[in-house]
C-alpha cells in the first residue's frame, strides 16, 4: 500500500471503506483529472477533479467530473453567493495544505464548505485525489458527501 496522507488518515478515522489506485502522474498534462483516468482506465465521469474556489467570501471545494468543467453561476447558486472564481493555484496550495495535482478533499489543512456535481451520485463508486500526485482513492459517493458534509448540486 502507498504511504500515507492526510486525505488517507482523515478516511481511516471516519472509518470509511476506500480502495487506493495508484497511477503515472505526468506533470505536463493539460487536463490533469482526464490523465488520471486515462492512466487508470477509468471512465472520466467517475474520476472527480477537486478545486478550490471562492463563492462570495468563502473558500469552497468543487468536486466535478473531470471530463465537465464547473459553471461559476452555478456554483455561486448552489453556496448562495453572488458570484465564484476559481482560486488560484498559490492560494489553493496554502489553503489546503496540498500541491496542485495532488489536492485532495479529504484531509485539506482548513476545512472548506465541498459542493459535488449531482451527477456523480449515479455511480456505485468514485474516485478522488488521494492527497498526493498520481494517488486516486475509490470510495461511495455516499461516504464521500457524509464525511464532507458535501452538497450535491448540478454545478458543472
Amino acid at each position: 500500500m502507498a504511504k500515507s496522507t492526510p486525505a488517507t488518515l482523515a478516511l481511516e478515522k471516519a472509518k470509511v471503506a476506500f480502495k487506493l489506485h495508484e497511477y503515472d502522474y505526468d506533470p505536463n498534462a493539460e487536463r490533469i483529472g482526464m490523465q488520471a483516468a486515462e492512466a487508470l482506465g477509468i471512465d472520466p465521469a467517475r474520476l472527480l477533479k477537486t478545486l478550490m474556489a471562492k463563492a462570495g467570501n468563502d473558500v469552497v471545494c468543487v468536486l466535478a467530473p473531470s471530463d465537465r468543467e464547473v459553471n461559476l453561476k452555478r456554483l455561486a447558486s448552489a453556496a448562495g453567493a453572488k458570484s465564484a472564481a476559481m482560486m488560484g493555484a498559490a492560494d489553493a496550495e496554502r489553503i489546503t495544505g496540498y500541491h496542485v495535482g495532488g489536492i485532495s478533499p479529504f484531509g485539506q489543512k482548513k476545512r472548506a464548505r465541498a459542493f459535488i456535481d449531482q451527477s456523480a451520485l449515479q455511480f456505485p463508486t468514485i474516485l478522488c485525489n488521494g492527497g498526493r500526485r498520481g494517488l486516486q482513492v475509490e470510495l461511495a459517493p455516499a461516504d464521500l458527501v457524509r464525511v464532507l458534509n458535501a452538497t450535491a448540486a448540478d454545478i458543472c
